[in-house]
């Protein structure tokens, strides 16, 4: 059917698996999941994929959970596959409470591919997850990065629906006669995401554009190309400035790059010395830029973000 050749022509080509791929699946029991689990089902006839179930069990909805938990496990055995199942307390959740939880799955997830010498991880996000991200980080500020939004290759990690918006998944659900379990939660507007979803987009697709999920998820993937190549060359330029688990220049090396390039240097800075760039916002590379522009002749230091800058002279160090 129509539906699978395009996720077959999707994955195709940004070669998301080979013939014989060995596949994780993240599986929540939602209907984005189901729906992925169904699908690499019926294509492993024909690329002979090894599958297996990763379920994260967060036990922040009680009986709910249990039931998703147990939800999964019964699809684990209508398609014969095994099936891992984590379980988490409150007691590991850090910061950020949605941060937290996505953290807590991928490592849990890059586990078991280690563990059973998988391929990759397949999750479940689809186009509209898509242009929920991609308008979140307008939003926060972000830059190219936050609008390139997801890919559908990252590493071990692959995105077969990224390219589906939702109501096509609800319909091919509706057309195998595929149950789903509803996480209520979804429906809530505590987070930022579900408050973009239910409230944000539906406004803005009613007032200005009914295509606008299509058209920021188009933007994500042209984005996403001329993100890379700048990504690549800052990549270079922060490698060459880094000496023992600090950053050292002098300002005119820096500031005779393009602005561009200066910005995206900033975050992987920040991916070099703290290992993530996702909470840089553009007022905090913003900030950067300015210490690094100073021309006062006395040591000038500050603590953005999470790192620390000092100037003086035309020497710049940044360090944890």
């Amino acid at each position: 059917m129509q539906f699978i050749k395009n996720i077959q022509n999707f994955s195709a080509q940004h070669d998301l698996w080979q013939k014989c791929s060995k596949i994780m699946v993240g599986v929540s029991g939602g209907p984005d999941s189901v729906c992925l689990l169904e699908v690499l089902v019926f294509l492993a006839k024909k690329y002979d994929f090894e599958l297996q179930i990763a379920h994260v069990n967060h036990g922040l909805r009680g009986k709910d959970s249990l039931e998703d938990e147990k939800f999964v496990q019964e699809l684990g055995k209508k398609y014969e596959l095994d099936v891992n199942v984590l379980k988490t307390n409150k007691n590991q959740y850090k910061g950020n409470l949605e941060n937290s939880l996505r953290e807590i799955r991928y490592a849990y997830f890059e586990k078991l591919r280690k563990q059973f010498k998988f391929d990759f991880i397949a999750v479940a996000h689809n186009q509209n997850d898509q242009a929920e991200t991609v308008l979140m980080k307008i939003f926060r500020g972000a830059g190219l990065n936050g609008l390139s939004g997801m890919r559908p290759k990252n590493g071990k990690i692959i995105r077969p629906l990224l390219q589906t918006n939702r109501a096509e998944i609800m319909a091919y659900l509706k057309e195998k006669k595929l149950n789903y379990c509803i996480d209520k939660s979804n429906e809530q507007t505590d987070f930022m995401r579900n408050k973009i979803r239910h409230e944000a987009l539906p406004y803005l697709e009613k007032e200005f554009n009914p295509s606008l999920v299509k058209n920021l998820s188009a933007l994500a993937f042209s984005v996403a190309d001329d993100y890379a190549f700048l990504e690549k060359r800052a990549e270079k330029f922060v490698n060459s400035i880094y000496k023992e688990k600090k950053i050292v220049f002098e300002d005119s090396v820096f500031l005779n790059l393009p602005q561009s390039i200066q910005r995206q240097a900033i975050r992987q800075i920040f991916v070099k010395l703290l290992s993530q760039a996702q909470d840089v916002e553009y007022g905090h590379i913003e900030e950067f830029r300015k210490v690094i522009k100073s021309s006062k002749s006395k040591t000038k230091v500050a603590k953005i973000g999470g790192l620390k800058i000092s100037k003086k002279g035309a020497k710049v160090e940044i360090f944890c």
